[in-house]
């Protein structure tokens, strides 16, 4: 199968060696993203503000391979304080109606540049 890497401007560039996705036949595999504007702004506010900001850059990505939230079948959420769970639990599930994918969530010692939360999805066309 081809293997077809997934670059928009509409998502923060890369900050390491690594492609925004990965779209493999009608499978895509979206880097993690952090909350960081197309400028390399953190989005700082609050939890949610940075959850909401991830999940925009999220769709970016769904959308530069001509999908959508509804095609995800897989998530993975990286906190850095469960304690955070339930307010991007909450962001997170404003961006589905139903039929949400499988999903795992694991707290972790850091992440990248300071964020507290890091998402990565897969999704099918």
């Amino acid at each position: 199968m081809e293997k077809k890497i997934i670059l928009t401007t509409t998502a923060p560039a890369p900050i390491g060696p690594y492609s925004q996705a990965v779209l493999i036949g009608n499978t895509l595999y979206c880097s993690g993203q952090i909350a960081l504007t197309i400028d390399g702004t953190l989005v700082t506010d609050s939890i949610e503000a940075e959850t909401k900001q991830v999940m925009h850059n999220i769709g970016e990505l769904l959308k530069a391979a001509q999908m959508d939230y509804s095609h995800i079948v897989k998530t993975s959420i990286f906190l850095t304080d469960m304690g955070d769970f339930s307010k991007v639990n909450g962001v997170y599930a404003s961006y589905f109606s139903s039929d949400f994918p499988a999903r795992e969530t694991i707290q972790v010692s850091a992440l990248p540049k300071g964020v507290h939360v890091e998402i990565s999805v897969t999704a099918i066309k």
